[in-house]
């Protein structure tokens, strides 16, 4: 008899163990399947903000040299065209008041007052916004729409330098490569810079155009690696809301102080005369100016979204594919002559870029192998630990 329990004993902790270590391996796969899950919404969260950047800023630069082009002559007004178009997001910031979409689960028992966000990110983001805007819209006024978007390339350039200080982004001999090739495609457009003046333009207004838009680029950069910064030290929030929280009130503090140059200038005063002798007529000029502020709000909603999902010089990076697609444009809208040199700056850009890619790429890779030799090199954990481990 007693034979019998102590087998009926050993029977039942068989089985209970055996449950127990089908708990284990079920929550596991939970686990796996969920990090599986949150690993491809944030691709898809990647392709989507890619998408917004290149076609955002493609629409609203040629738009924005169309402004010009048909009669506009105020480069406040095309600057405020590019950060004052805010408004239209309103409704999605309101749609993630309460719920939002998260990248992970950072949380922060402390979260910063508005007034220090305000103090500390929106303003001077606002402010280096305004500075870049208005810089770019000297270069639309004085420069080829296919010049400035070549240019505009190297600001990838700046934004790794700054990134260097201010993020520690690590300069690897394919980011070396393709900041060397986005500096000599810009350099090669020096050597061309008064083949194709456009009509009216003197050579000192060309000048101050490219000076402009490298200045302008230059600012850019800085802007991109100081919105890495506020991401990684002060807003330590990962959702969509938050990306949304940035674009609308640094674009609020840029237009802020676009609205003060335009009237401490006296601009505005011409602005009704302006819309009258349009080319296109009033209408045309009123949609002009909306539709290239919509353009860049979804550029701008693009990059903000690919600096928290991977990094400011990716989202820079991924700009700059959209090279190819604004002077090919401007070819058929504009007449910009598409020479020799123009193509190989273009080719060169689009070959930094790549250079760049390959080396995220490579990052990537090894950050998988070496999640994976963590993983494997930890007999003692459980298969939930172990998977928690493979996506930390």
């Amino acid at each position: 008899m007693a034979e019998v329990q102590l087998q009926l004993r050993i029977t039942a902790d068989e089985e209970a163990n055996t449950k127990e270590n089908s708990t284990q391996q079920s929550n596991a796969n939970n686990e796996r399947r969920g990090s599986q899950s949150r690993n491809y919404k944030r691709w898809y969260r990647i392709v989507l903000y890619t998408i917004f950047v290149l076609c955002g800023q493609s629409i609203a630069t040629i738009l924005g040299r169309l402004y010009f082009d048909k009669g506009g002559t105020s480069k406040w007004l095309a600057t405020l065209a590019q950060v004052g178009g805010f408004p239209v997001l309103l409704p999605l910031n309101c749609v993630f008041l309460c719920k939002t979409l998260t990248a992970n689960n950072i949380s922060d028992p402390n979260p910063p007052s508005f007034l220090k966000l305000l103090k500390l990110v929106y303003v001077p983001l606002g402010l280096l916004s305004a500075g870049s805007c208005f810089l770019y819209s000297v270069g639309l006024q004085y420069l080829p729409v296919s010049t400035v978007t070549i240019i505009i390339a190297s600001q990838l350039a700046f934004n790794a330098f700054f990134s260097y200080f201010l993020n520690s982004q690590k300069f690897t001999p394919p980011i070396i490569n393709s900041l060397v090739l986005l500096t000599v495609s810009s350099v090669l457009l020096v050597a061309n810079n008064h083949s194709e003046k456009p009509a009216g333009v003197s050579k000192g207004e060309y000048a101050a155009g490219f000076v402009c838009t490298i200045c302008g680029a230059a600012v850019y950069g800085l802007l991109l690696a100081s919105q890495q910064l506020a991401f990684r030290k002060v807003l330590k929030k990962q959702t969509v809301k938050v990306v949304v929280d940035v674009i609308v009130y640094q674009s609020l503090v840029a237009s802020i102080a676009i609205m003060v140059g335009l009237f401490g200038s006296g601009d505005w005063k011409g602005l009704k005369r302006e819309m009258e002798e349009y080319e296109m007529g009033k209408i045309s000029y009123v949609m002009t100016l909306l539709w290239t502020a919509i353009g860049w709000q979804v550029f701008a909603t693009g990059t903000v979204g690919l600096i928290f999902e991977v990094s400011s010089l990716y989202s820079n990076a991924i700009s700059t594919v959209g090279l190819p697609i604004v002077p090919v444009i401007a070819v058929f809208v504009f007449h910009d002559k598409m020479d020799g040199i123009k193509g190989m700056s273009i080719v060169l850009a689009v070959w930094g870029f790549i250079s760049y890619a390959y080396q995220h790429y490579v990052d990537h890779q090894k950050s998988k192998m070496e999640n994976k030799v963590a993983s494997e090199s930890s007999p003692d954990c459980s298969p939930g630990d172990q998977v928690n481990h493979a996506n930390n």
